[in-house]
């Protein structure tokens, strides 16, 4: 792996101001999600990976902002970033240095700038204010208002002049999947929260009530309604066959082990059950550990699939 001063170079950063903002980007990054920096950092292309870790350190604060404080302070603490973000994209400064590396990375890559106004629009209204899915028409809205965007703003910076229409119908796959593996995997900590990620229509059609799921009843109806969401879990991991094709041949190995852990991650929730009502199902640390190796090793499996679904990840 290139030192970080090397990777900097490589990407074409240069002078102190704008490679300390990015440093202070990827540092962020670091503290908050250490997996997937160390996964940018192993196997992405040097030259993508300053700008990718700007744009993932912007999707975190937008999000950190989205779900901090009362549903006032949110919307307040939104409408502030939003009109800080519209400067620095406009001028290319800011007194934040995330932003303006961030700024930096659309610039540099040409990553149109509506993805970025479409996400922060979502924040404000689809996760700020959310409040549960009345059904699967809803869910698919909050994906288009809010998980899809938020992917973009990060990973089209991948693509020199942002992702074509069939780059970005096919993040929009691989953001149902995660999406839907998120949620079932995070059922306990989110209920703790006050939030229920499945659709309530769902929960009807079972028979299973709020408080059923709240109180981790292991029932036949739960067991029923888990199953369920897990094979649409898993329809919608399968529905991403040959999506790695869509990737830039540069950041392929990385979007190969984000597949990977999510099918990780799902066939831990299936093995849990009613289980994943008493706790998160996290990642582990083996099978992190080892798909990453394999993945630095070379070992990614069969090229185009995208999915690792042969054997049996957060926005919010």
């Amino acid at each position: 792996m290139p030192s970080w001063r090397t990777t900097l170079t490589a990407a074409g950063i240069s002078g102190p101001r704008l490679r300390d903002d990015y440093t202070q980007a990827a540092r962020r990054v670091l503290r908050r999600e250490s997996a997937p920096y160390l996964a940018l950092r192993l196997l992405a292309a040097p030259p993508l990976v300053p700008a990718l870790a700007a744009g993932l350190a912007f999707m975190n604060l937008v999000d950190d902002v989205a779900e901090t404080g009362t549903p006032q302070q949110r919307a307040s603490g939104l409408a502030t970033l939003t009109d800080r973000v519209e400067a620095a994209l406009k001028s290319g400064d800011s007194p934040d240095p995330v932003l303006r590396a961030y700024a930096h990375a659309v610039d540099s890559r040409g990553l149109p700038e509506h993805w970025v106004t479409r996400f922060l629009a979502g924040a404000a209204t689809a996760e700020a204010a959310f409040d549960g899915f009345a059904d699967e028409a809803d869910f698919q809205a909050y994906l288009d208002a809010y998980a899809w965007p938020g992917v973009l703003v990060f990973t089209g910076l991948q693509y020199q002049g942002g992702p074509d229409p069939e780059q970005a119908a096919g993040w929009r796959r691989f953001v149902d999947a995660a999406q839907r593996v998120d949620f079932l995997a995070d059922l306990h900590g989110d209920l703790a929260d006050g939030r229920l990620c499945i659709p309530r229509a769902r929960l009807d059609e079972h028979s299973v009530t709020r408080a059923d799921l709240e109180t981790a009843r292991d029932t036949p109806a739960v067991r029923a309604l888990l199953t369920a969401e897990t094979r649409r879990a898993r329809a919608a991991l399968d529905a991403t066959h040959g999506f790695l094709d869509l990737a830039e041949p540069g950041l392929r190995p990385v979007v190969a082990t984000m597949a990977d852990l999510m099918a990780h991650q799902l066939a831990a929730v299936e093995r849990a059950g009613a289980g994943a009502l008493r706790r998160d199902v996290g990642y582990g640390l083996t099978a992190p550990l080892r798909i990453l190796l394999r993945a630095a090793a070379g070992g990614r499996g069969r090229p185009g699939t995208g999915t690792g679904t042969g054997s049996g990840t957060r926005s919010r």
